[in-house]
């Protein structure tokens, strides 16, 4: 079955009441960060994989989730990782603009609200490690979660889920070298174990590239006694060939 259209009370009612200027997409005048027809025209529906939301021809399961296991019930994701999305995400985390992520969560709670996912308890944002976090003022991941769970009416915490130490950056890496790179790079803190432990999350990020971060993150919350994960992104990089 196809992607239902997208509801349009929630991006309306998320860019309701914000001062009219210039969209972030296209540069027209807009009453919002984003104007209506870019919305219209790249955040429209599109079906996915439910395991890892790649783009499918109609919601399903891709052959590549059948063959492995994955420590997410579902991924969530508003937009393929392409014009104009991958200029506004650059601007956002590479370019000391987390005021995008204004434009950003309603574009992902559309999604989210949209797709109809299980029931979670909570949002925890993917956390930056201490250095990149220093060098880039704050976590894009946790500017997109926290607006995203005001959104849905939904409880979320930085502090649940931490990065050990730094890796190096994912961009460019093989699917192998992600996996190393990021081997053990999760845990969650004795103290924060009881607000996830018998409780389903939502693990949220701006981009989803092999979903080797959201794994290595979702093992860290499974482990630590949550009852399920679901990956929620604003993004999905399409394959290689594409």
């Amino acid at each position: 079955m196809g992607a239902a259209a997208a509801p349009p009370f929630m991006l309306r009612g998320a860019l309701s009441g914000l001062l009219p200027g210039n969209c972030q997409a296209c540069g027209s005048w807009s009453p919002g960060p984003l104007c209506p027809a870019c919305l219209a025209r790249f955040a429209m529906a599109q079906p996915r994989c439910t395991r890892c939301a790649l783009a499918l021809p109609q919601d399903g399961v891709c052959g590549a989730c059948l063959r492995e296991a994955l420590p997410f019930e579902r991924t969530v994701a508003a937009v393929d990782y392409r014009f104009p999305w991958d200029g506004l995400i650059t601007r956002f985390k590479f370019h000391a603009q987390p005021e995008l992520a204004v434009a950003l969560a309603p574009v992902l709670a559309g999604a989210v609200a949209r797709t109809h996912p299980a029931a979670v308890a909570c949002v925890v944002p993917v956390p930056s490690g201490p250095m990149r976090l220093s060098e880039r003022g704050y976590n894009p991941a946790w500017e997109l979660a926290r607006r995203l769970a005001r959104l849905l009416r939904l409880p979320t915490d930085a502090t649940l889920l931490h990065r050990l130490g730094d890796s190096a950056h994912q961009v460019g890496l093989t699917r192998a070298q992600r996996q190393a790179n990021l081997r053990d790079a999760f845990w969650v803190p004795p103290e924060a174990q009881r607000h996830v432990q018998g409780r389903a999350v939502a693990l949220v990020d701006d981009v989803m590239t092999t979903g080797v971060t959201a794994a290595a993150a979702g093992r860290a919350l499974l482990a630590a006694g949550a009852t399920e994960v679901q990956v929620w992104v604003l993004a999905r990089t399409p394959p290689p060939a594409e």
